[in-house]
């Protein structure tokens, strides 16, 4: 095809708009959203910022609030929420044209294959992002960190691919989704720690305290990953098990050893902390709760996990503003806490 694709995002939320004002540049995008920020984004156009590039002021953009605006794509991106998971399919099952392929931009492990058993009659594919982004403004998007996005590698993504290049994403297409998507939930593992700290992603991953709650976690999830069979890829410099015990090194050489890990803007905080001070349903138990549910299933514990869930869920019954800030020492200490 000659024309630019056609891209509709379908719950476009932070990431979402990012992903979509990223991609205007080379393609046309629909932004598929809740009433507010589409109403914002149409009136100011959409703002994006981030590392190593100037403020993008993107306008023009085709906004809307049902699955009806994804009729004519040739992609659907799809950042809701795994909760939303399986109601998204079913908004978009029926309203798809013929040969539409599906991209599961999604945190979690079951995403895609939700969508495959909600949309049969076309190509879903799994997909990655492994930079946090946060609404800065009623229509503007930063992204905290750095990354290049992946996407499963088959023919259909070819064309998504060459359009998110000239949109100035980075992307590469990778053979082992599921083994991506076991990484980035170790990773993501993180999320709950960020959150009930109340900090930024920098700040809290640079103290050693809320870095030993998230190696816990992360060897509970590993655990669980081998009883599993799950192996789960080598996203950057280290392998995957050497991480808890990377976590758990003083700050001093934990900052030598783990420096990418630490170059992040220091406005970058996790999605759930967002949603926390959003007083919008969480993620946890996509992540926390994966880990717990994959360790039950085994006859594993997974005490860390556990508690770290049951925190976050008291924080959002707590509502915006409300929640407790912990500090590393107060957050560990509660891991060992009798009732934990």
């Amino acid at each position: 095809m000659n024309r630019a694709p056609r891209i509709a995002v379908f719950g476009a939320g932070s990431i979402g708009c990012h992903l979509g004002g990223m991609l205007a540049a080379a393609a046309d995008v629909t932004l598929i959203g809740r009433p507010a920020p589409m109403a914002a984004i149409e009136r100011d156009g959409l703002t994006l910022s981030g590392p190593g590039r100037a403020r993008r002021e993107v306008r023009g953009l085709t906004v809307a609030t049902g699955a009806a605006a994804a009729a004519s794509a040739d992609y659907v991106l799809v950042t809701v929420k795994s909760a939303d998971t399986r109601a998204a399919g079913r908004e978009l099952a029926g309203r798809l044209a013929p040969g539409a392929v599906v991209i599961s931009f999604q945190n979690g492990l079951h995403n895609p294959e939700e969508l495959r058993a909600g949309l049969p009659a076309h190509r879903v594919l799994a997909g990655m992002v492994p930079y946090n982004v946060v609404r800065s403004g009623p229509a503007a998007v930063h992204q905290g960190s750095g990354g290049a996005l992946l996407v499963e590698d088959a023919p259909q993504a070819h064309r998504f691919a060459a359009a998110a290049r000239a949109g100035g994403l980075a992307l590469a297409l990778h053979p082992d989704m599921p083994g991506v998507q076991a990484a980035k939930l170790l990773m993501n593992l993180n999320n709950a720690v960020n959150a009930l700290s109340g900090r930024p992603l920098r700040e809290e991953l640079g103290a050693r305290a809320y870095r030993a709650c998230l190696a816990r976690c992360q060897r509970e999830a590993l655990a669980a990953f081998r009883a599993a069979g799950i192996a789960p890829a080598r996203l950057g410099p280290l392998p995957p098990r050497w991480m808890p015990r990377v976590l758990g090194l003083p700050d001093v050489l934990f900052r030598r050893v783990a420096a990418a890990a630490l170059r992040i803007d220091a406005r970058a905080r996790s999605s759930m902390w967002e949603d926390l001070e959003r007083g919008r349903p969480t993620e946890v138990d996509a992540l926390q709760g994966e880990v717990i549910a994959l360790a039950a299933r085994h006859g594993l514990p997974a005490p860390a996990n556990a508690r770290l869930a049951a925190l976050v869920h008291e924080a959002e019954r707590a509502g915006p503003g409300g929640a407790r800030r912990w500090s590393g020492p107060e957050l560990l200490a509660a891991l060992d806490a009798p009732d934990a």
